[in-house]
């Protein structure tokens, strides 16, 4: 008797718990036919264009993304077109975007599917996660966008959506968080048995109906049963325990300047921003004071007799992951230059700084140098 009324409840709960799943995928999917957001990877099977998207939208916004993502498509229209592609072209082409180790895995990539698996890429997930620069969540979105594998493709706004809904108060960046919207995930796309649709739903609903700071939750298809909404939560989940702590740098870029020419080099330090061109610089232990406070620490030598001006130029900021970069340029004009022409250093037309990849802060450096100067760049 005590046995049967258990199984009685359990089953009652159970039917709930698939009532809720079902409700919730539904409803999503409901949402998203009438959507339509313009991105032109919505609805691609072929798994290098999703490839590309996924790689080029990581800690990239959709609007910021969508041009390099048409650029690259028309520059390298398959898998076999980016891996002849030259490296400087490739880095040049994703300049503005950051994180270039992304861009190094990309072409390493590209040519190992072209060349060891004769331009096909793995069907399935576990092989897909071999491949350099393919991560779970990467690994999930070709899986299921272009073979239509029943695997959640977890992103910021997954993570925000299933959290609300479910009223998960596990921090979404701790193991125990991360398994249970895992958990919950996966048991919502099984209900649909349309994972591309499903993925793309939630995508598309956290990124336009429940957002991060203002979601609508006025008109909202899932608040009668939204648990966020429900204690009244929306603001406060989903919960983060840990707050990245970033370490202040500070570089001296010395733009040396002569006869229409600039003087730069690749970096090719193990470091951030590594394969790109830079200015010569110096990195400093603190901010920078005045130029005597580096009279011993210059990034290269230069005789005072050479310097026909020298000025110390605007200070430039960029904010990465886990470093914030603090830029002071000093600006060099030059009577002489020869000399200075020692490798790694070489001298660059002005006309065709252009044709070289630079991180965002000193490509910042020179647009702003070039309006000064009344040129084009």
């Amino acid at each position: 008797m005590i046995r049967a009324l258990f199984m009685s409840r359990f089953t009652i709960a159970l039917d709930k718990t698939r009532n809720a799943y079902k409700f919730f995928s539904e409803s999503l999917l409901g949402w998203d036919e009438h959507i339509d957001r313009g991105m032109p990877w919505q609805g691609e099977k072929d798994p290098y264009k999703i490839w590309l998207s996924e790689i080029l939208l990581q800690q990239t916004r959709v609007q910021q993304g969508l041009s390099y993502y048409l650029n690259f498509v028309e520059a390298y229209p398959t898998v076999q077109d980016l891996a002849k592609a030259e490296d400087d072209e490739v880095f040049r082409l994703w300049q503005g975007l950051g994180y270039y180790s992304r861009c190094r895995n990309l072409l390493h990539t590209a040519r190992f599917i072209t060349n060891e698996l004769d331009g096909v890429f793995p069907h399935s997930y576990d092989e897909l996660l071999k491949l350099k620069g393919i991560g779970t969540y990467t690994a999930a979105a070709i899986s299921s966008f272009a073979f239509g594998d029943l695997r959640p493709v977890i992103d910021g706004n997954v993570l925000r959506v299933i959290s609300r809904f479910f009223g998960i108060e596990d921090p979404i960046d701790t193991k125990s968080g991360r398994n249970a919207i895992s958990k919950l995930t996966k048991s919502c796309i099984e209900i649909t048995d349309n994972s591309a649709a499903y993925n793309q739903a939630i995508m598309n609903f956290g990124a336009i109906q429940c957002t991060p700071k203002f979601p609508k939750c006025s008109n909202c298809p899932l608040v009668n049963y939204c648990k966020a909404y429900q204690l009244n939560l929306v603001s406060q989940i989903p919960i983060k325990s840990k707050k990245i702590k970033k370490r202040e740098r500070y570089f001296v870029y010395f733009n040396i300047e002569s006869n229409e020419h600039i003087l730069i080099k690749k970096r090719t330090d193990r470091d951030i921003w590594q394969n790109l061109y830079e200015l010569p610089m110096t990195e400093l232990s603190t901010p920078f004071r005045n130029l005597e406070s580096i009279s011993e620490n210059w990034a290269i030598p230069i005789r005072k007799e050479l310097i026909e001006s020298l000025n110390i130029s605007t200070t430039f900021k960029q904010n990465l992951t886990h470093q914030k970069i603090i830029a002071t340029y000093v600006d060099i004009s030059l009577i002489e230059s020869n000399e200075l022409a020692t490798k790694p250093y070489f001298w660059v037309s002005k006309s065709e700084l252009d044709q070289y990849a630079f991180p965002k802060i000193i490509l910042d450096f020179l647009k702003v140098r070039a309006r000064q100067l009344g040129i084009s760049y």
